[in-house]
């Protein structure tokens, strides 16, 4: 690849980081270099170990956090931090001198809207980025820049989801 690109893969319905993921095993599948920020995932995800075991770099948080509406002031703060952090380690990963074709910043754009990254920080990033690099960025919504700078952009738009009937999450399908 000589021009990476930017996917953006928003919206209310189920599929954004699984879309993120099936990009990310096409990319290992053809040797090339895959890095999967998660942000705002704190539980362990039956992804993570697979594509740990085809060669990709996971970067995520290994404290089991609750929701966001569900933490008080100190838990924000804390949680902000490990944002920061995984930030932080996905700028090593993409500068620290090993080429990654591929960097996937999973719900990125949600830390925006929770005010867990600084939308300055994060821009700088993704405007900084190694022109060969391809980058998928998921969250619901994105803000205009990133819209604009995207060169891909896939709405997932929820019709129904078990979630609203009061079921919830199941492992192996949403984690």
């Amino acid at each position: 690849m000589s021009k990476g690109l930017i996917h953006l893969y928003i919206g209310d319905g189920k599929g954004k980081t699984t879309a993120a993921i099936g990009l990310a095993v096409r990319a290992a599948g053809r040797e090339r270099k895959v890095v999967l920020a998660q942000f705002l995932k704190g539980r362990k995800t039956g992804e993570a170990a697979m594509l740990e075991g085809l060669g990709v770099s996971v970067i995520r948080s290994e404290k089991n956090r609750k929701f966001y509406c569900n933490m008080n002031d100190d838990e924000r703060v804390g949680f902000r931090e490990e944002q920061v952090r995984l930030l932080e380690e996905a700028k090593e990963a993409v500068f620290g001198g090993t080429q990654v074709d591929l960097l996937v910043l999973d719900e990125a754009v949600d830390t925006l809207d929770l005010n867990m990254l600084d939308e300055g920080a994060l821009k700088d990033f993704i405007m900084q980025k190694p022109e060969d690099m391809e980058l998928v960025i998921t969250g619901r919504s994105a803000p205009p820049w990133l819209i604009e700078m995207a060169d891909y952009i896939t709405e997932m738009k929820k019709h129904k989801h078990p979630y609203d009937r009061g079921i919830d999450a199941r492992e192996g399908i949403e984690f």
